[in-house]
């Protein structure tokens, strides 16, 4: 089992374009013995339901697009300072 998880590590860092030395594929492989040792034990887990991708229920939180009332000209431009001919009025972008 060993070697054939050395291949797999070695097969995998050469995938990669990985040079491993001797110590670092002792390491990963010890690494992904513990891993696959993880999984194991989770699928043994009995679940009676589906897995649930999301933890917590999404619904909508847009509001119904409904008609309102809407501002009068004079009411959206009553607590601002920066007005012209009944428009807000900008800083110059453009120099001439």
């Amino acid at each position: 089992m060993v070697t054939d998880m050395i291949k797999v590590v070695e097969k995998t860092s050469k995938a990669a374009r990985l040079n491993l030395s001797a110590f670092e594929l002792q390491k990963f492989t010890a690494d992904m013995e513990e891993m696959l040792k993880a999984f194991n034990t989770l699928e043994k887990v009995d679940a009676p339901q589906e897995a649930s991708y999301q933890p917590v229920g999404i619904k909508d939180a847009m509001r119904k697009d409904e008609p309102e009332q809407c501002l009068t000209q004079e009411e959206a431009l009553s607590n601002t300072k920066n007005k012209e001919s009944g428009f807000f009025k900008g800083p110059k972008v453009i120099d001439k």
